[in-house]
């Protein structure tokens, strides 16, 4: 851990409160504006105010409806002028509407409403008689500046919100990527270990054989040789085991999860995707002894990945599970009784299926089959088990 002290967390304000103080706002502004009592036909009175506060109210609901605000805010600033209260300009009442849809997103409505404030209101003063220079040349430009600022900040806020959500993510995935770079190196590690403990426990097999034959020769006629040869085996298979258990150590992590052990007797597992899917499925197995562990989990992985083809593959209706068992190797064979769907092709696909099957197979020095036949399509594995650790 570094030194470094941790960063505080940041606090933010809720976004109601942020829209609770920008409506006071609003609403404190054009009240004061109102109170200024400049031109109009009548005096302000209780509606004028509460027509301000209808105003605040508005962005109580700027971000779930922006549209909508705006739209209802310039109607009501027509409705106002209608009514011949004070004058309060054009760009005040209107500003936090065009911002909050801006804010949103909502970019060309914001330009569509500004514009339309701005035509319907010169119009209407140039058709009451003003002055075209004082309404045009004088008061025009500080209206679109100030209603053009307000959607610009909105609009940049939208923008700088999007680019730091965009920068977290690519945070996040850099991240994930380190993370899976790193566990992939410690995937690597570990797999060169287990070969590096394959390679040791084979060497030191066949030294424990190798010895074991000595002794067995050497028993009544070489005390001598076999109590030497019988210490060597012991001394092997020492050195052997210890070198296991700092393998295993080293392998395993306190996060793994308990391992699950694979069995034939488990095939329920499998065989319900394939019933899931439609198929008929009829499974045989005949087992004259118990397998070896390594025996019967490659059996049960090539059954699962045989019928995990037909589900994705087979355009038939029928699958056959059958393991049978002699004295020397069990034979696995999983079969569909239809032909592949137009678009897929088992044998020659892209997928490492069928090249994992064979080499768990060959692994246990078996081998393994996967071919189209009349009926359908045919996986047969054979696995040696006799002598198998």
């Amino acid at each position: 851990m570094s030194g470094q002290p941790s960063q505080p967390p940041v606090r933010r304000v809720r976004p109601w409160l942020t829209d609770v103080l920008l409506g006071v706002g609003v609403t404190a502004v054009v009240s004061v504006v109102i109170t200024a009592n400049e031109g109009g036909r009548q005096e302000p009175d209780r509606i004028a105010y509460l027509w301000a506060v209808g105003l605040g109210a508005l962005m109580l609901a700027r971000r779930r409806y922006p549209v909508v605000v705006l739209a209802v805010t310039v109607l009501g600033l027509f409705a106002y002028y209608a009514a011949g209260y004070p004058a309060v300009g054009l760009a005040v009442p209107v500003a936090a509407a065009l911002f909050s849809a801006a804010e949103q997103g909502r970019l060309a409505a914001s330009v569509s409403a500004a514009v339309l404030v701005v035509v319907v209101s010169v119009m209407v003063r140039l058709a009451e008689g003003q002055n075209f220079s004082f309404v045009v040349g004088y008061e025009l430009a500080g209206h679109v500046l100030l209603m053009g600022a307000a959607i610009a900040l909105g609009d940049s806020l939208r923008s700088r919100r999007t680019a730091q959500a965009d920068a977290r993510r690519i945070t996040e995935l850099t991240a994930e990527r380190y993370r899976q770079e790193a566990d992939a190196r410690v995937q690597g590690e570990r797999l060169a270990i287990a070969r590096d403990l394959h390679d040791s426990l084979g060497h030191t097999t066949s030294v424990i054989a190798l010895h074991a034959d000595v002794a067995r020769e050497a028993l009544g006629r070489d005390e001598e040789a076999t109590r030497s040869a019988l210490e060597l085996i012991r001394a092997t298979a020492r050195r052997s085991m210890d070198d296991l258990r700092r393998t295993v150590t080293l392998l395993r992590r306190d996060d793994d999860p308990p391992r699950t052990v694979v069995s034939l007797a488990h095939l329920d597992a499998v065989t319900g995707a394939a019933g899931a899917a439609g198929f008929d499925v009829d499974v045989q197995v005949r087992l004259r002894a118990a397998l070896p562990a390594p025996v019967e989990a490659a059996a049960y992985r090539i059954i699962q990945e045989a019928v995990t083809n037909v589900v994705r593959h087979s355009a038939g209706s029928r699958v056959e599970i059958h393991v049978a068992q002699d004295d020397r190797q069990v034979t696995v064979s999983v079969t569909d009784s239809g032909a592949d769907r137009p678009t897929t092709d088992r044998a020659t696909g892209g997928g490492h299926g069928i090249a994992g099957m064979r080499e768990r197979a060959q692994s246990l020095g078996g081998s393994l089959t996967a071919e189209h036949q009349p009926t359908g399509f045919a996986v047969r594995a054979e696995l040696p088990w006799a002598g198998t650790t």
